[in-house]
């Protein structure tokens, strides 16, 4: 099996449940076809370089993955028939190199996934009291 990685850009008129349904879609197609899927890095909502179908933005996701050769092309072809996705690409990584930097793509998409969302609370600041003159009665 080889690896691969995949980058989606997904509809941005979609609601977000929908988007993630889509997301979901596109994995089980890699899946079905006998791919084994490493880590996604859902890269959110993003402004794309040029107008897609009169698009402005798409939610971008990478698919990190493994499958062999001769099922990459049926896994496109289904790409190519999902009207939700705005683009996609293919990237084999092939050589020693390649494969040792998708071993480490794999590895900052894992931690990314894992760390937790530092979820804050907008601090309120109190305004400063206004010192007040005594009042002469």
């Amino acid at each position: 099996m080889r690896n691969y990685e995949n980058l989606v850009i997904v509809r941005p008129t979609l609601t977000a449940e929908e988007i993630q349904e889509s997301l979901k879609v596109i994995q089980e197609v890699i899946t079905s076809n006998g791919g084994e899927i490493a880590a996604t890095d859902d890269m959110g909502m993003r402004k794309l370089a040029y107008p897609i179908d009169k698009n402005e933005r798409g939610f971008f996701q990478v698919i990190y993955y493994s499958a062999e050769p001769s099922v990459i092309t049926e896994i496109e072809r289904k790409f190519r028939l999902n009207e939700e996705l705005l683009r996609f690409v293919t990237i084999k990584y092939d050589t020693n190199r390649e494969i040792t930097a998708w071993n480490e793509l794999v590895k900052k998409a894992k931690k990314k996934a894992e760390a937790p969302k530092a979820e804050t609370a907008p601090v309120v600041e109190e305004a400063p009291k206004a010192k007040t003159a005594p009042v002469a009665e």
